[in-house]
């Protein structure tokens, strides 16, 4: 429905059902004084001038009865209503519309009109507000509608996106002649694309609105883990037959590929077949280059996007030029990396591509639960880097091909976030006491989100522990595949101390703005995985343990502590699983979705 046509649809409404009933009727010989007592106890803004017969002869406002007792010649005793009326009354009969009101209003240049019924009796009074508020109705609903299906549009775009990108493990898994895991991915793709299809059809193509982004992405990334159950279910041998216990296990390790949370149920993946290992790896690897994010960016201006700051974690330059740079330098770093790890190694060349997919994508999911043991220094080394690129902006990576566009500000937080991770991963070796090339793996792979893991996490010492949490919160840097509350975000926490000084003009409106979206952001980090290490307490789970992998997931990092496995039951399974889909939109989507003021 076109806005035009909406808002016809309101004026050709009848007079009838918006008039005010509450009238004031008195004589032509009413006295003023008598008058304003009447008005005053009626609680209404005008008289009905009648005659003897009742009949309208004109009409007295408020505003009439002021202007005349400001007059000093004028005697409110003796002055009647007859004397200061407007006449003729100007009218509008009940069966006619809005419209015709609306003309009327214009042609007199009046705001009111006194509403006649078929017996030529006035029966109530029509307001010109009263027709701009149907106006604005109007246009509040046409904006809702426009939302709406610009949602469905634009996310019918990403369904069939993603179908097409989703091919390319199905043709791995052809090729390799592993029917079971072709049939799952091919399915999966096919119902992304028609579904994709079916929502282009229903939709329209318009732009819409930043809240209507907000749930443009949220939308993505839960339709996507459903259908993303599909290859999870057709391959994994889950101990159970119950459809609920399947579900859940099926929408965990579906959220963990797509959210790049790393977290996995399956406890041997070199059982799995090799082509699947290879498609885990690169959901990984889509999902952490978000996407979803540039896509969307396919759809609006840069300076529509330039408002978006908080959505997309960080400023960026140029972003529909980036879309497809970040692309393929993403996909020149895997191919790097995955010849250097199968050069340097023994191991599959598959294997080696989904290391790379995990690292860059910072999803640490691992194609095999002892590959890391035969490991040398050169592979861990390759891999840190790996982990380290894909925790860096987006936008660092784009000034190596636009070097103009490696701005002070995006240099800053890169030099920031290299320094806080020397440290952390200093501290954490000396507080660990463990070798210094294994603790600063599992460091890098914690503050990086990436969740590769080859040290036990159980039973922390208060000083690791706190500094792992610290680290895996803290996340990488802005607009990167890394999760956390980001580099810029805890740049901009810094300033906290000027808000609460008024006299202080070192923080802009747009800083509060991000300081108040990374608090909001910090604390549901830590609020939440505390709720959830209650709960597990309460059914003996180790208080420590819980928490650390409720943060873990919500920060998708992966890195576990123990609690998370195929003993969980289904509740804190789906529960798990949507921390990292919360982790991976950041959080602050939902706060956009319900308070929309915030993107202003």
């Amino acid at each position: 429905m076109s806005q035009e046509k909406n808002l016809t649809d309101y004026l050709s409404k009848k007079v009838s059902q918006y008039y005010r009933k509450n009238i004031l009727m008195l004589s032509e010989s009413a006295k003023l004084s008598e008058a304003c007592t009447i008005l005053k106890k009626k609680d209404v803004d005008e008289i009905i001038v009648v005659d003897d017969s009742y009949n309208p002869t004109g009409i007295v406002t408020d505003e009439d009865i002021l202007t005349k007792l400001s007059e000093s010649f004028v005697n409110p005793l003796k002055t009647t209503l007859g004397d200061i009326m407007v006449f003729p009354l100007i009218s509008i009969r009940e069966e006619q519309t809005l419209s015709e009101a609306l003309e009327i209003m214009q042609e007199k240049k009046i705001r009111k009109l006194a509403v006649i019924s078929n017996s030529n009796l006035v029966v109530g009074m029509l307001y010109l507000d009263t027709i701009v508020n149907l106006v604005k109705k109007s246009l509040v609903k046409q904006q809702k509608q426009s939302t709406l299906w610009g949602v469905i549009w634009n996310l019918g775009v990403v369904l069939q996106f993603t179908g097409v990108l989703m091919f390319i493990p199905g043709i791995v898994a052809t090729l390799l002649n592993e029917p079971l895991v072709a049939t799952g991915i091919y399915l999966m793709s096919v119902l992304l694309i028609v579904s994709g299809f079916f929502m282009n059809s229903y939709g329209e193509k318009q732009p819409i609105t930043l809240r209507g982004t907000a749930i443009l992405v949220f939308a993505s990334f839960m339709i996507l883990v459903l259908f993303g159950m599909i290859p999870q279910l057709f391959v994994i041998p889950f101990d159970s037959s119950d459809p609920i216990e399947l579900f859940a296990n099926g929408f965990f390790e579906s959220s963990a590929g797509f959210t790049t949370g790393g977290y996995s149920l399956v406890q041997n993946p070199e059982d799995l077949p090799r082509s699947f290992t290879f498609y885990r790896g690169y959901a990984q690897f889509v999902g952490g280059m978000s996407f979803i994010y540039l896509i969307v960016t396919a759809f609006y201006s840069e300076k529509r996007v330039s408002t978006m700051k908080g959505f997309i974690s960080g400023n960026v330059p140029h972003l529909k030029e980036l879309f497809a740079i970040i692309t393929i330098i993403f996909s020149i770093y895997a191919v790097i990396i995955a010849l250097l790890l199968f050069y340097l190694g023994e191991g599959e060349i598959l294997d080696d591509f989904a290391l790379a997919f995990s690292a860059l994508s910072t999803g640490g999911t691992s194609p095999d639960s002892k590959i890391f043991q035969g490991f040398t220094d050169p592979e861990y080394i390759v891999l840190m880097v790996g982990m380290v690129l894909g925790a860096l902006p987006f936008g660092f990576h784009y000034a190596f091909v636009r070097t103009k566009f490696l701005s002070i500000n995006l240099t800053k937080e890169v030099a920031v976030y290299l320094c806080i991770l020397s440290i952390l991963c200093i501290v954490f070796v000396i507080s660990t006491d463990a070798n210094w090339l294994d603790g600063t793996f599992n460091m890098i792979s914690a503050s990086t989100t990436t969740g590769f893991q080859t040290m036990n996490f159980e039973s922390l010492n208060l000083i690791s522990f706190t500094i792992i949490i610290i680290a895996m919160t803290i996340g990488g840097c802005g607009f990167s595949t890394a999760g956390g509350i980001k580099i810029f975000r805890f740049m901009q926490l810094s300033k906290l101390r000027y808000i609460f000084d008024r006299k202080s003009a070192k923080v802009s409106e747009s800083d509060k703005k991000d300081i108040t979206i990374g608090i909001i952001i910090l604390a549901v980090s830590l609020i939440v995985p505390l709720v959830v290490a209650t709960y597990m307490s309460f059914l003996g789970y180790d208080f420590q343990n819980a928490f650390f992998d409720g943060v873990s997931a919500i920060t998708t990092t992966g890195h576990g502590a123990g609690t998370v496995s195929s003993a969980l039951d289904p509740f804190m399974t789906i529960v798990f699983g949507f921390l990292m889909i919360l982790g991976r939109i950041e959080i602050i989507l939902l706060v956009y979705i319900f308070v929309p003021k915030l993107m202003k």
